[in-house]
């Protein structure tokens, strides 16, 4: 793989920085998977701009994480299922349903387990559904317009997920007492 070293806001391009200097404000710190996605300007502002998006879906914050943390295991991504799990611990995500995610085995809750093997189905099947996960999902109480929000959380999780791979982004200090295990 290829190794990219996380730019700082005074090392980066100018067309990175405004979104490098709110990320800093938010977060406290400068996540390192925004250092490297700022090599890109594009890519950073893209996946801000689609972060924040995905943050006004209908999903609660628990079924922001699913989606999000579902596509992390699937995708292998270290660095996002550590800071995904500190994310989720913050946002008051039931730990039974954190460690569930991180282990990747069924959530107690018919409905979030629902959306758990949904938000799979679309990674794995590349966006086709079976009939019958189709008739699951609708069973549990989602709708048409939540299959379309979990394209959008998966599409925000191949633009990290992949960075973090071909970047061998390091987990930063603040995610670290989760880190991750493939």
């Amino acid at each position: 793989m290829t190794k990219i070293t996380p730019l700082t806001i005074d090392t980066a391009p100018e067309a990175s920085k405004p979104v490098m200097e709110m990320a800093t404000k938010k977060y406290s710190f400068l996540p390192n998977l925004l250092g490297n996605m700022a090599h890109a300007p594009a890519l950073l502002k893209g996946y801000a701009t689609l972060a924040g998006i995905f943050g006004e879906t209908s999903f609660s914050p628990t079924e922001q994480q699913i989606v999000l943390m579902s596509n992390n295991v699937l995708n292998g991504c270290k660095y996002c299922m550590a800071a995904h799990t500190t994310i989720a611990q913050g946002a008051g995500v039931p730990n039974d349903v954190i460690e569930a995610l991180r282990n990747n085995t069924p959530i107690a809750d018919p409905k979030l387990e629902a959306l758990r093997q949904f938000s799979q189905v679309i990674n794995i099947s590349r966006g086709n559904p079976r009939p019958n996960d189709l008739k699951a999902f609708f069973a549990a109480g989602y709708e048409e317009s939540h299959i379309l929000e979990i394209i959008l959380g998966t599409a925000l999780k191949v633009m990290s997920n992949y960075t973090n791979h071909v970047a061998e982004t390091p987990v930063d200090d603040n995610f670290a007492a989760n880190a991750w295990a493939t």
